[in-house]
Protein backbone atom coordinates (compact mmCIF):
# COMPACT_ATOMS: atom_id res chain seq x y z
CA UNK A 1 0.00 0.00 0.00
CA UNK A 2 2.80 2.75 1.17
CA UNK A 3 5.02 1.25 -2.07
CA UNK A 4 1.95 2.30 -4.24
CA UNK A 5 1.46 5.43 -2.86
CA UNK A 6 5.15 6.06 -3.44
CA UNK A 7 4.97 5.49 -6.71
CA UNK A 8 2.17 7.44 -7.48
CA UNK A 9 3.33 10.20 -6.12
CA UNK A 10 6.35 9.84 -8.14
CA UNK A 11 4.56 9.45 -11.15
CA UNK A 12 2.43 12.79 -10.28
CA UNK A 13 6.20 14.59 -9.90
CA UNK A 14 7.15 13.27 -13.65
CA UNK A 15 4.59 14.91 -14.85
CA UNK A 16 5.07 18.56 -12.96
CA UNK A 17 6.49 20.97 -15.11
CA UNK A 18 10.53 22.25 -14.61
CA UNK A 19 9.47 25.47 -12.91
CA UNK A 20 7.34 23.75 -10.58
CA UNK A 21 9.46 21.23 -9.79
CA UNK A 22 11.65 23.51 -9.13
CA UNK A 23 9.58 25.79 -6.50
CA UNK A 24 9.08 22.82 -4.59
CA UNK A 25 12.25 21.50 -4.30
CA UNK A 26 13.22 25.49 -3.24
CA UNK A 27 10.20 25.38 -0.41
CA UNK A 28 11.00 22.07 0.75
CA UNK A 29 15.08 23.20 1.16
CA UNK A 30 13.56 26.52 2.82
CA UNK A 31 11.47 24.19 4.92
CA UNK A 32 14.36 22.29 6.19
CA UNK A 33 16.29 25.88 6.73
CA UNK A 34 13.70 27.11 8.66
CA UNK A 35 13.35 24.36 10.76
CA UNK A 36 17.17 24.21 11.65
CA UNK A 37 17.04 28.23 12.09
CA UNK A 38 13.83 27.55 14.60
CA UNK A 39 15.45 24.97 16.68
CA UNK A 40 18.29 27.27 17.11
CA UNK A 41 16.54 30.20 17.51
CA UNK A 42 14.15 28.34 20.27
CA UNK A 43 17.45 26.67 22.23
CA UNK A 44 19.13 29.82 22.61
CA UNK A 45 16.16 31.85 23.82
CA UNK A 46 15.42 28.85 26.32
CA UNK A 47 18.72 28.96 27.74
CA UNK A 48 18.55 33.00 27.70
CA UNK A 49 15.62 32.79 29.71
CA UNK A 50 16.68 30.05 32.03
CA UNK A 51 19.78 31.71 32.69
CA UNK A 52 18.01 35.21 33.21
CA UNK A 53 15.77 33.32 36.03
CA UNK A 54 18.79 31.79 37.66
CA UNK A 55 20.57 35.12 37.36
CA UNK A 56 17.20 36.24 39.23
CA UNK A 57 17.05 33.31 42.07
CA UNK A 58 20.79 34.34 43.06
CA UNK A 59 19.99 38.16 44.17
CA UNK A 60 17.01 36.85 45.72
CA UNK A 61 18.83 34.18 47.71
CA UNK A 62 21.45 36.52 48.48
CA UNK A 63 18.99 38.83 50.76
CA UNK A 64 17.09 35.72 52.13
CA UNK A 65 20.39 34.09 52.90
CA UNK A 66 20.51 37.25 55.62
CA UNK A 67 16.76 36.43 57.35
CA UNK A 68 17.92 32.96 57.67
CA UNK A 69 21.18 33.71 59.61
CA UNK A 70 19.56 36.77 61.78
CA UNK A 71 15.84 34.82 62.09
CA UNK A 72 16.26 31.54 61.56
CA UNK A 73 13.96 31.70 58.17
CA UNK A 74 12.48 33.44 55.57
CA UNK A 75 10.71 36.39 56.39
CA UNK A 76 8.23 37.14 53.34
CA UNK A 77 7.55 35.50 50.04
CA UNK A 78 9.91 37.46 47.08
CA UNK A 79 7.74 37.11 44.05
CA UNK A 80 4.51 35.61 43.70
CA UNK A 81 4.04 32.29 42.91
CA UNK A 82 7.74 31.47 44.46
CA UNK A 83 8.25 28.91 47.23
CA UNK A 84 11.50 29.66 49.93
CA UNK A 85 12.45 26.79 52.67
CA UNK A 86 15.44 27.07 55.02
CA UNK A 87 16.59 23.06 56.09
CA UNK A 88 18.99 21.45 58.46
CA UNK A 89 20.69 18.81 56.86
CA UNK A 90 23.06 16.70 58.95
CA UNK A 91 26.02 15.21 57.85
CA UNK A 92 24.18 11.49 56.69
CA UNK A 93 21.55 13.79 54.42
CA UNK A 94 18.76 13.54 56.88
CA UNK A 95 16.92 16.96 56.21
CA UNK A 96 14.78 18.93 58.95
CA UNK A 97 12.06 22.14 57.77
CA UNK A 98 12.77 25.10 59.74
CA UNK A 99 9.12 26.77 60.42
CA UNK A 100 7.63 29.05 59.48
CA UNK A 101 8.06 27.92 55.74
CA UNK A 102 6.46 28.93 52.83
CA UNK A 103 6.04 25.38 50.93
CA UNK A 104 4.07 23.62 48.61
CA UNK A 105 2.38 20.72 50.26
CA UNK A 106 4.36 18.24 47.95
CA UNK A 107 7.89 19.73 49.25
CA UNK A 108 9.56 16.65 48.75
CA UNK A 109 11.90 17.99 45.70
CA UNK A 110 12.98 21.05 47.78
CA UNK A 111 14.06 18.42 50.44
CA UNK A 112 15.45 16.16 48.33
CA UNK A 113 17.65 19.27 46.79
CA UNK A 114 18.89 20.62 50.31
CA UNK A 115 20.28 16.74 50.27
CA UNK A 116 21.79 16.91 47.28
CA UNK A 117 23.89 20.24 48.32
CA UNK A 118 25.14 18.10 51.54
CA UNK A 119 26.12 14.85 50.22
CA UNK A 120 27.62 16.37 46.98
CA UNK A 121 28.82 19.45 48.38
CA UNK A 122 29.05 21.36 45.64
CA UNK A 123 27.49 25.31 46.69
CA UNK A 124 25.10 26.44 44.67
CA UNK A 125 22.87 23.93 42.88
CA UNK A 126 20.26 23.79 40.41
CA UNK A 127 17.51 21.45 39.43
CA UNK A 128 14.78 21.66 37.43
CA UNK A 129 12.13 19.78 38.91
CA UNK A 130 8.00 19.27 38.67
CA UNK A 131 5.95 20.07 41.85
CA UNK A 132 3.00 17.96 41.78
CA UNK A 133 -0.12 20.28 40.91
CA UNK A 134 1.88 23.69 40.73
CA UNK A 135 4.06 22.86 37.44
CA UNK A 136 7.47 23.10 36.36
CA UNK A 137 10.16 24.96 38.99
CA UNK A 138 13.74 25.91 39.11
CA UNK A 139 14.88 25.29 42.19
CA UNK A 140 17.94 26.87 44.05
CA UNK A 141 20.03 25.38 46.67
CA UNK A 142 23.10 26.98 48.85
CA UNK A 143 24.21 26.96 52.26
CA UNK A 144 22.94 30.04 54.10
CA UNK A 145 25.21 29.40 57.69
CA UNK A 146 27.25 25.49 58.41
CA UNK A 147 24.45 22.93 58.40
CA UNK A 148 21.62 24.75 56.79
CA UNK A 149 20.41 25.28 53.55
CA UNK A 150 18.54 27.66 51.50
CA UNK A 151 16.00 26.02 49.02
CA UNK A 152 14.10 28.71 46.32
CA UNK A 153 11.69 27.16 43.83
CA UNK A 154 10.62 29.89 40.99
CA UNK A 155 7.95 28.72 38.60
CA UNK A 156 8.97 28.41 34.80
CA UNK A 157 5.21 28.70 33.43
CA UNK A 158 6.10 32.57 31.84
CA UNK A 159 9.10 30.77 30.25
CA UNK A 160 7.04 27.94 28.55
CA UNK A 161 4.54 30.46 27.22
CA UNK A 162 7.18 32.93 26.17
CA UNK A 163 8.52 29.71 24.12
CA UNK A 164 5.10 28.56 23.03
CA UNK A 165 4.72 32.26 22.03
CA UNK A 166 8.32 32.05 20.15
CA UNK A 167 6.96 28.84 18.59
CA UNK A 168 3.80 30.18 17.13
CA UNK A 169 5.49 33.38 15.65
CA UNK A 170 7.99 31.45 14.36
CA UNK A 171 5.55 29.13 12.54
CA UNK A 172 3.42 31.98 11.01
CA UNK A 173 6.32 33.80 9.82
CA UNK A 174 7.73 30.58 8.25
CA UNK A 175 4.38 29.49 7.00
CA UNK A 176 4.41 32.98 5.23
CA UNK A 177 7.43 33.30 3.84
CA UNK A 178 7.43 29.76 2.82
CA UNK A 179 4.55 30.32 0.92
CA UNK A 180 5.42 33.48 -0.38
CA UNK A 181 8.65 32.06 -1.40
CA UNK A 182 7.02 28.82 -3.06
CA UNK A 183 5.15 31.12 -5.10
CA UNK A 184 7.24 34.29 -6.02
CA UNK A 185 9.85 31.84 -7.04
CA UNK A 186 7.50 30.15 -9.28
CA UNK A 187 6.83 33.08 -10.97
CA UNK A 188 10.20 34.30 -10.79
CA UNK A 189 11.45 30.50 -12.19
CA UNK A 190 8.53 30.52 -14.95
CA UNK A 191 9.39 34.61 -16.43
CA UNK A 192 13.25 32.66 -16.00
CA UNK A 193 12.14 29.04 -18.27
CA UNK A 194 9.82 31.19 -20.87
CA UNK A 195 12.84 31.15 -23.42
CA UNK A 196 12.69 27.57 -22.87
CA UNK A 197 9.19 27.67 -23.44
CA UNK A 198 9.26 29.45 -26.18
CA UNK A 199 12.08 27.00 -27.75
CA UNK A 200 10.13 24.02 -27.31
CA UNK A 201 7.15 26.36 -29.36
CA UNK A 202 9.91 27.09 -32.23
CA UNK A 203 10.40 22.91 -32.15
CA UNK A 204 6.61 22.13 -32.59
CA UNK A 205 6.28 24.63 -35.25
CA UNK A 206 9.49 22.90 -37.19
CA UNK A 207 8.15 19.68 -36.64
CA UNK A 208 4.63 20.63 -38.65
CA UNK A 209 6.49 22.88 -41.31
CA UNK A 210 5.97 21.75 -44.94
CA UNK A 211 9.41 20.84 -46.34
CA UNK A 212 7.82 20.14 -49.68
CA UNK A 213 7.30 23.69 -50.58
CA UNK A 214 10.21 25.02 -48.82
CA UNK A 215 13.47 23.40 -47.45
CA UNK A 216 14.09 27.22 -45.37
CA UNK A 217 13.22 27.33 -41.73
CA UNK A 218 10.85 29.96 -41.39
CA UNK A 219 11.33 30.28 -37.28
CA UNK A 220 13.81 31.04 -34.37
CA UNK A 221 14.40 31.49 -30.54
CA UNK A 222 14.37 34.94 -30.59
CA UNK A 223 13.35 36.15 -27.11
CA UNK A 224 16.54 38.29 -25.22
CA UNK A 225 16.02 37.34 -21.87
CA UNK A 226 16.50 34.70 -19.08
CA UNK A 227 20.15 35.14 -18.28
CA UNK A 228 23.39 34.23 -19.93
CA UNK A 229 22.79 30.31 -19.67
CA UNK A 230 19.79 30.31 -21.32
CA UNK A 231 21.17 32.85 -23.53
CA UNK A 232 23.99 30.19 -24.70
CA UNK A 233 20.99 27.72 -25.01
CA UNK A 234 19.34 30.02 -27.06
CA UNK A 235 22.66 30.84 -29.56
CA UNK A 236 23.48 27.14 -29.53
CA UNK A 237 19.94 26.28 -30.95
CA UNK A 238 19.35 28.92 -33.41
CA UNK A 239 22.94 28.16 -34.52
CA UNK A 240 21.50 23.98 -34.51
CA UNK A 241 18.76 25.25 -36.19
CA UNK A 242 21.18 27.28 -39.12
CA UNK A 243 22.60 24.08 -39.73
CA UNK A 244 19.67 22.33 -40.24
CA UNK A 245 18.47 25.21 -42.43
CA UNK A 246 21.55 25.31 -44.34
CA UNK A 247 21.53 21.55 -44.77
CA UNK A 248 17.96 21.08 -45.62
CA UNK A 249 18.85 23.99 -48.25
CA UNK A 250 21.75 22.08 -49.76
CA UNK A 251 19.70 18.73 -49.89
CA UNK A 252 16.65 20.38 -51.70
CA UNK A 253 19.03 22.16 -54.19
CA UNK A 254 20.38 18.79 -55.21
CA UNK A 255 17.51 16.94 -55.10
CA UNK A 256 15.88 19.40 -58.03
CA UNK A 257 19.50 19.81 -59.69
CA UNK A 258 19.02 15.85 -59.93
CA UNK A 259 15.38 16.31 -61.19
CA UNK A 260 16.62 18.64 -63.70
CA UNK A 261 19.42 16.12 -64.39
CA UNK A 262 17.33 13.06 -64.77
CA UNK A 263 14.92 14.93 -66.79
CA UNK A 264 17.27 16.57 -69.14
CA UNK A 265 19.50 13.34 -69.43
CA UNK A 266 16.15 11.40 -70.16
CA UNK A 267 15.41 14.07 -73.16
CA UNK A 268 18.92 14.43 -74.42
CA UNK A 269 18.93 10.49 -74.58
CA UNK A 270 15.50 10.28 -76.09
CA UNK A 271 15.98 12.88 -79.11
CA UNK A 272 19.39 10.63 -81.01
CA UNK A 273 16.53 7.16 -79.91
CA UNK A 274 14.09 8.65 -81.32
CA UNK A 275 16.49 9.84 -84.45
CA UNK A 276 18.63 6.16 -84.60
CA UNK A 277 14.92 4.67 -84.87
CA UNK A 278 13.75 6.85 -87.56
CA UNK A 279 16.93 6.32 -89.19
CA UNK A 280 16.48 2.36 -88.94
CA UNK A 281 13.33 2.06 -90.17
CA UNK A 282 14.22 4.49 -93.14
CA UNK A 283 16.86 2.37 -93.89
CA UNK A 284 14.79 -0.49 -93.72
CA UNK A 285 12.29 0.74 -96.28
CA UNK A 286 15.77 1.62 -98.64
CA UNK A 287 16.83 -1.54 -98.57
CA UNK A 288 13.44 -3.02 -100.15
CA UNK A 289 12.77 0.08 -102.58
CA UNK A 290 15.38 2.59 -103.02
CA UNK A 291 18.77 0.68 -102.35
CA UNK A 292 21.08 3.51 -103.89
CA UNK A 293 19.18 5.49 -100.33
CA UNK A 294 20.80 2.75 -98.17
CA UNK A 295 24.17 4.42 -98.07
CA UNK A 296 23.24 7.72 -96.86
CA UNK A 297 20.66 6.63 -93.94
CA UNK A 298 23.55 4.40 -92.80
CA UNK A 299 25.66 7.14 -92.67
CA UNK A 300 22.52 9.24 -90.60
CA UNK A 301 21.92 6.10 -88.11
CA UNK A 302 25.65 5.79 -87.23
CA UNK A 303 26.59 9.33 -86.80
CA UNK A 304 23.19 10.01 -84.29
CA UNK A 305 24.78 6.97 -82.89
CA UNK A 306 27.86 8.60 -82.75
CA UNK A 307 26.25 11.49 -80.97
CA UNK A 308 24.71 9.24 -78.19
CA UNK A 309 27.92 7.87 -77.51
CA UNK A 310 29.77 11.36 -77.09
CA UNK A 311 26.57 12.18 -74.78
CA UNK A 312 27.21 8.92 -72.60
CA UNK A 313 30.85 9.19 -72.47
CA UNK A 314 30.93 12.80 -71.03
CA UNK A 315 27.89 11.46 -68.48
CA UNK A 316 30.05 8.94 -67.25
CA UNK A 317 32.87 11.24 -67.28
CA UNK A 318 31.01 13.45 -64.60
CA UNK A 319 29.87 11.01 -63.07
CA UNK A 320 33.59 9.81 -62.80
CA UNK A 321 34.86 12.91 -61.54
CA UNK A 322 31.99 13.38 -58.96
CA UNK A 323 33.58 9.99 -57.44
CA UNK A 324 36.79 11.05 -57.22
CA UNK A 325 37.55 10.45 -53.92
CA UNK A 326 36.80 6.50 -54.88
CA UNK A 327 38.38 6.55 -57.99
CA UNK A 328 41.15 8.47 -59.63
CA UNK A 329 39.97 9.35 -63.54
CA UNK A 330 43.03 11.22 -64.22
CA UNK A 331 46.41 9.68 -65.72
CA UNK A 332 48.59 12.42 -65.24
CA UNK A 333 52.40 13.02 -66.96
CA UNK A 334 54.67 15.56 -67.65
CA UNK A 335 53.77 18.05 -70.32
CA UNK A 336 54.01 21.48 -71.64
CA UNK A 337 51.11 23.75 -71.58
CA UNK A 338 51.95 26.25 -74.16
CA UNK A 339 52.54 23.27 -76.84
CA UNK A 340 49.10 21.61 -75.24
CA UNK A 341 48.10 25.09 -75.89
CA UNK A 342 49.46 25.50 -79.40
CA UNK A 343 48.16 22.17 -80.59
CA UNK A 344 44.43 22.95 -79.39
CA UNK A 345 44.77 25.90 -81.42
CA UNK A 346 46.24 24.49 -84.64
CA UNK A 347 43.05 21.94 -84.24
CA UNK A 348 40.62 25.02 -84.24
CA UNK A 349 41.96 26.68 -87.11
CA UNK A 350 41.37 23.57 -88.95
CA UNK A 351 38.49 23.44 -88.41
CA UNK A 352 36.61 26.49 -87.54
CA UNK A 353 38.57 29.13 -90.43
CA UNK A 354 35.85 31.37 -90.00
CA UNK A 355 37.18 32.28 -86.93
CA UNK A 356 40.70 33.91 -86.40
CA UNK A 357 42.60 32.69 -83.50
CA UNK A 358 45.59 34.28 -81.93
CA UNK A 359 47.87 33.08 -79.44
CA UNK A 360 49.70 34.77 -76.74
CA UNK A 361 52.08 32.71 -74.48
CA UNK A 362 54.90 33.52 -72.09
CA UNK A 363 57.96 33.34 -72.96
CA UNK A 364 59.39 30.00 -72.85
CA UNK A 365 57.37 26.25 -71.71
CA UNK A 366 55.56 25.74 -69.09
CA UNK A 367 55.90 22.48 -67.41
CA UNK A 368 53.10 21.06 -65.49
CA UNK A 369 51.92 17.29 -64.55
CA UNK A 370 48.39 17.11 -66.32
CA UNK A 371 46.12 14.65 -67.78
CA UNK A 372 47.01 15.33 -71.64
CA UNK A 373 43.75 14.13 -73.38
CA UNK A 374 41.34 15.64 -70.36
CA UNK A 375 43.11 19.50 -70.48
CA UNK A 376 42.98 19.17 -74.65
CA UNK A 377 39.84 18.62 -73.86
CA UNK A 378 39.20 21.08 -71.70
CA UNK A 379 40.76 23.66 -74.58
CA UNK A 380 38.74 22.11 -77.21
CA UNK A 381 35.48 22.41 -75.19
CA UNK A 382 36.07 26.26 -74.38
CA UNK A 383 37.30 26.46 -77.94
CA UNK A 384 34.15 25.46 -79.91
CA UNK A 385 32.01 27.36 -77.26
CA UNK A 386 33.71 30.76 -78.85
CA UNK A 387 32.78 29.56 -82.23
CA UNK A 388 29.25 27.99 -81.64
CA UNK A 389 27.78 31.09 -80.08
CA UNK A 390 29.35 33.63 -82.19
CA UNK A 391 28.72 34.71 -85.51
CA UNK A 392 31.52 34.16 -88.56
CA UNK A 393 34.37 36.38 -88.44
CA UNK A 394 34.50 36.89 -84.65
CA UNK A 395 37.83 36.97 -83.06
CA UNK A 396 39.02 34.59 -80.80
CA UNK A 397 42.15 34.91 -78.82
CA UNK A 398 43.93 32.30 -76.49
CA UNK A 399 46.44 33.43 -73.66
CA UNK A 400 48.16 31.56 -71.38
CA UNK A 401 50.81 33.17 -68.38
CA UNK A 402 52.09 31.93 -65.08
CA UNK A 403 51.02 34.09 -61.93
CA UNK A 404 52.07 33.06 -58.58
CA UNK A 405 52.85 29.41 -59.25
CA UNK A 406 49.39 29.47 -61.01
CA UNK A 407 48.95 28.68 -64.25
CA UNK A 408 46.55 30.83 -66.34
CA UNK A 409 44.62 29.92 -69.87
CA UNK A 410 42.47 32.84 -71.11
CA UNK A 411 39.96 32.53 -74.00
CA UNK A 412 38.29 35.75 -75.05
CA UNK A 413 35.60 36.33 -77.91
CA UNK A 414 34.66 39.45 -79.01
CA UNK A 415 31.34 38.12 -79.54
CA UNK A 416 27.59 39.08 -78.30
CA UNK A 417 28.70 38.05 -75.00
CA UNK A 418 26.33 36.23 -72.71
CA UNK A 419 23.31 37.59 -70.34
CA UNK A 420 24.24 38.68 -66.95
CA UNK A 421 21.22 36.13 -65.77
CA UNK A 422 22.48 33.07 -67.77
CA UNK A 423 26.39 33.70 -66.31
CA UNK A 424 25.97 31.96 -63.18
CA UNK A 425 24.65 28.79 -64.62
CA UNK A 426 26.49 28.40 -67.74
CA UNK A 427 28.25 25.55 -66.48
CA UNK A 428 25.16 23.80 -64.64
CA UNK A 429 24.76 20.64 -66.47
CA UNK A 430 22.26 20.25 -70.02
CA UNK A 431 22.44 24.50 -69.34
CA UNK A 432 21.75 25.76 -72.76
CA UNK A 433 22.31 30.02 -73.25
CA UNK A 434 20.03 29.35 -76.28
CA UNK A 435 16.66 28.01 -74.78
CA UNK A 436 15.84 26.27 -78.39
CA UNK A 437 17.80 23.14 -77.43
CA UNK A 438 19.10 23.37 -81.21
CA UNK A 439 21.79 20.94 -80.98
CA UNK A 440 23.54 21.53 -84.31
CA UNK A 441 24.71 25.04 -82.31
CA UNK A 442 24.40 24.78 -78.92
CA UNK A 443 25.55 20.93 -78.26
CA UNK A 444 24.56 18.54 -75.54
CA UNK A 445 24.75 21.61 -72.76
CA UNK A 446 27.12 19.05 -71.27
CA UNK A 447 30.93 20.90 -72.43
CA UNK A 448 31.15 23.41 -69.93
CA UNK A 449 30.48 21.45 -66.94
CA UNK A 450 32.75 18.75 -67.88
CA UNK A 451 35.40 21.62 -68.61
CA UNK A 452 34.93 22.79 -65.06
CA UNK A 453 34.99 19.28 -63.41
CA UNK A 454 38.05 18.26 -65.55
CA UNK A 455 39.78 21.57 -64.07
CA UNK A 456 38.36 21.07 -60.47
CA UNK A 457 40.10 17.90 -60.49
CA UNK A 458 43.55 18.74 -61.56
CA UNK A 459 42.72 21.36 -57.87
CA UNK A 460 42.27 24.61 -60.69
CA UNK A 461 39.29 26.59 -61.47
CA UNK A 462 37.55 28.12 -64.04
CA UNK A 463 35.63 31.23 -64.25
CA UNK A 464 33.81 32.90 -66.65
CA UNK A 465 33.46 37.33 -66.96
CA UNK A 466 31.18 38.73 -70.29
CA UNK A 467 30.11 41.87 -71.31
CA UNK A 468 28.74 42.65 -74.89
CA UNK A 469 31.72 42.75 -77.26
CA UNK A 470 34.01 40.43 -75.06
CA UNK A 471 34.06 37.01 -73.30
CA UNK A 472 36.23 35.74 -71.11
CA UNK A 473 36.78 32.08 -69.73
CA UNK A 474 39.71 32.49 -67.61
CA UNK A 475 40.92 29.00 -66.64
CA UNK A 476 43.75 28.18 -63.28
CA UNK A 477 46.06 25.67 -62.46
CA UNK A 478 49.01 25.46 -59.61
CA UNK A 479 52.17 24.67 -61.29
CA UNK A 480 52.54 21.98 -58.43
CA UNK A 481 49.48 20.71 -56.84
CA UNK A 482 48.91 20.05 -53.42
Amino acid sequence: MIGRAIGRARETYRRLRLGTRLALGMGVLSLVVFAVVGAALSTYMREYLERQLSSQMTHVQIAQSKDVVDYGTVQGKPYYGWYTASYEVSAGGRTVLRRPADVPADAEELATVAAALRTTGSDPIFRTAQLKGKGTYRLRACEAEPGVVLVTAAPMGDIENTMDQLATVQVIAFTVALVGLVVFGRAVLRRGLRPLSDMAHTARDITSHDFTDSARLPVRADRANGGPEVEELRTAFNTMLEHIDDSLAVRTEAEQRLRRFVADASHELRTPLMSVRGYADLFQYAAANEPEERDKHLARLRAEAARMGVLLDDLLLLARLDAAEVEAPLRLADADLVELVCQAADAFRAGRADHPLTVESCRGPVPMRLDLLRIRQVLDNLLANAAVHTPAGTKVCVEVSVQSGVAVVRVTDSGPGIPAADQERVFDRFYRVDKARTRDRGGSGLGLAVARSLVRAHGGTIELTSRPGSTTFTMRIPLVRA
